[in-house]
């Protein structure tokens, strides 16, 4: 059974007894010699005689008895290795011998009860395909692994045989061993324990909640003698999609629901992509405005009370990702879905006005503000940063932007402040700078952005406790954590608009300088691109708000004209686009340009006005990456495609970086990308 070689020996106590004679035989010598010397030769004679048939004797022992010794030994170690081949044949555990590359060498009755005939193949990996052979040269004791074999769980256990720690050589036989490695096999059935955990498992609660996010405005968009209908025909939806997954359900207000439902359904739910959003925004019933729904489930939670904290939080990020989705957390796994309408302006300004009082009320309480934007910021960030600073000024606070590399379309706007009389020379600090200002007791404002990963000066966040973030972008995971407040609109245009929006309601004494509202409505004409793009009535009423305050549109016009290289440049990429399905692709060029990136967003705004497109996107290399500056119109929503190449944005304007890739990979996998939504439905 063991691939040894049988050169047999005695060892230990039993061979040190057998030599004891001749150990002896010498002593008696010694005496011998001494009997010849003190007592005389006839004493000696005697003396030598004894010793002679004493060594003989004991030749003849030895010689003839040790091989019967040996005999009884090897026949007792084969009867007692009998009885044991014998127990551990009829183990009701699965036990096996096998060598390196998988060799079974033997096994027991129950091994092949459970693999059946496959183990008569003599190879491991055919009876138990699912097993890691190759891991076996990497075992230095034990391997313990699970997997699935047929409709069978099992665990697997693997123990190296070590010979100079095993019984393979005993204390009384010596055995002189090969160098082929022996394991020891067991596998234990566990199918009973991961049914029964699994079943556990589908047992346990998801918490989800449903708002309605314009019920107000859905509402106000129908006839008043249709409201209770439209009304009772949402809930109706509702009620009959979650009832399909056996859910429980509690209506909470007019427009918000709870439910919960067994883990095991949550993947029917995901596979049905949450359907109710399309079946309900398909409601008309004579409503001017469709009803879209905002979802956030929290699953596989420890507890309970964490799963409906993870459907708050999933719920927020749906709502500040602009509604119409449903967002599942899952830990720290966040999923998608829907969010494929159009955003929709909400008209009443009350959130805004509410925003306004409790950033007023922040600024008060602190000792300084400090302004901060997204890197290689923008004139929207610029512009909004210099709302925020005027409304701090207003209440007597010193005020400061961090602004680490300024680009070239924001140098325009810089130099409004730069030189000037009116404002302190360390209005704009750097990062470094920013770190040697802040402390517990500044208040932080983040303007056009909310993802960590994008801050200019990320490491800020720490060294204080009040932060307040506006930003018109949709979330993702990756959002600044725990803001004292956080005032996220999607529908706005820019973040510009926003802060002009809030500096009507943070005091009754507000005035802009002209250098200030030109700032706040470059930041509007840039990113709404002349107020073609995502723009509302509220987007004109804080244009209209701050040409009151002394906004010049021929001086900001004058600022923002570009260079004869950039010009050239986008209209090199426009020209040069390739037009596929409805989407443009185009790379633009950088070879003398300061600002790249920027060029690539007005040209992807350029390409959105030839007819027949509905998105383009332009690809720009920068620094060893490719950036990608993605555009709409109405028909794709452009932050779904960027989201999957791990970028962002909203709906009609988005972007996203890729690294280790050329111009040409980065259009294959936007394409590639497309198809993949389309297919899938998403588009």
């Amino acid at each position: 059974m063991f691939i040894m070689k049988h050169d047999i020996k005695l060892k230990g106590k039993l061979a040190a007894y057998i030599r004891w004679p001749f150990i002896l035989t010498a002593v008696l010598v010694a005496v011998t010699i001494l009997v010849f010397i003190f007592a005389g030769y006839k004493a000696g004679f005697i003396m030598a005689m004894g010793l002679i048939i004493y060594i003989v004797a004991a030749a003849v022992i030895y010689i003839y008895m040790k091989p019967g010794i040996l005999e009884e030994l090897t026949r007792f170690g084969m009867d007692f290795a009998s009885e044991q081949h014998s127990l551990t044949e009829d183990l009701d555990v699965p036990y096996a011998l096998i060598d390196e590359g998988g060799r079974i060498l033997w096994s027991n009755n129950c091994m092949q009860l459970h693999l059946g005939d496959s183990v008569e193949s003599g190879d491991i990996a055919a009876a138990l395909p699912e097993f890691p052979v190759s891991r076996l040269a990497e075992v230095k004791d034990d391997l313990d692994t699970s997997i699935r074999h047929g409709d069978k769980y099992y665990d697997v256990k693997v123990k190296f045989i070590d010979p100079e720690r095993d019984s393979l050589n005993n204390y009384v036989i010596d055995f002189q061993q090969s160098n082929v490695r022996l394991f020891a096999m067991y596998i234990f059935d566990a199918t009973e324990e991961v049914r029964t955990r699994s079943e556990i498992q589908n047992q346990k609660l998801a918490f989800g909640i449903v708002l309605i996010d314009n019920f107000d405005e859905a509402m106000n968009s129908t006839e008043e003698v249709r409201r209770s209908l439209l009304s009772a025909l949402v809930e109706r939806k509702i009620t009959k999609y979650l009832q399909e997954y056996d859910a429980i359900i509690n209506k909470i207000e007019n427009d918000r629901y709870t439910f919960a439902v067994r883990q095991k359904f949550v993947p029917m739910i995901q596979g049905s992509k949450f359907s109710i959003l399309d079946e309900v925004r398909d409601i008309n019933i004579g409503n001017e405005l469709s009803v879209t729904l905002c979802i956030g489930m929290g699953v596989d939670a420890d507890n309970y009370a964490q799963a409906q904290e993870w459907a708050r939080h999933a719920l927020d990020l749906a709502l500040g990702r602009g509604g119409d989705q449903a967002v599942i957390k899952n830990n720290e796994k966040l999923s998608y879905y829907g969010g494929k309408t159009r955003r929709v302006e909400k008209s009443t300004r009350v959130r805004a006005r509410v925003k306004a009082h409790a950033l007023r009320q922040l600024i008060e309480g602190s000792g300084n503000v400090v302004i901060m934007g997204h890197k290689f910021g923008d004139v929207d960030c610029v512009g909004a940063a210099i709302g925020v600073y005027r409304a701090s000024r207003m209440l007597n606070k010193k005020a400061q932007i961090v602004l680490n590399t300024p680009t070239s379309s924001v140098k325009p706007v810089i130099s409004f402040f730069q030189d000037n009389p009116e404002y302190d020379s360390n209005l704009f600090i750097s990062a470094d700078a920013a770190k040697q200002v802040v402390d517990e007791n500044t208040v932080l404002v983040i303007v056009d952005v909310s993802s960590v990963d994008r801050l200019d000066a990320p490491e800020l966040l720490n060294q204080t406790r009040m932060v307040v973030v506006i930003d018109h972008h949709r979330q993702n995971g990756k959002s600044v954590e725990a803001p004292v407040l956080s005032y996220i609109e999607p529908y706005a245009s820019s973040a510009c608009e926003m802060v002009a929006e809030i500096l009507q309601y943070i005091g009754d004494n507000v005035k802009l300088r002209p250098e200030e509202a030109d700032a706040l409505y470059a930041g509007m004409v840039i990113d709404t691109n002349n107020f073609l793009n995502g723009t509302g009535v509220r987007t004109f009423e804080a244009a209209a708000f701050l040409r009151k305050s002394g906004a010049d549109i021929t001086r900001v016009r004058l600022k923002l004209r570009d260079d004869r290289g950039k010009f050239l440049a986008r209209a090199e990429a426009v020209s040069k686009a390739e037009i596929e399905d409805g989407y443009a692709f185009a790379v633009c060029p950088t070879e003398g340009i300061e600002s790249p990136t920027e060029v690539g967003a007005e040209a992807a705004n350029e390409l959105l006005n030839m007819d027949g497109i509905n998105a383009s996107f332009v690809f720009t290399e920068l620094n060893g990456q490719i950036f990608i500056s993605a555009r709409s119109i109405d028909k794709l929503n452009v932050q779904l495609v960027m989201e999957r190449l791990g970028g962002g944005g909203h709906g009609s304007i988005a972007g996203a970086q890729l690294a280790g890739v050329t111009a040409a990979e980065a259009i294959s996998r936007v394409k590639e990308t497309l198809k993949d939504m389309k297919e899938k439905g998403e588009i």
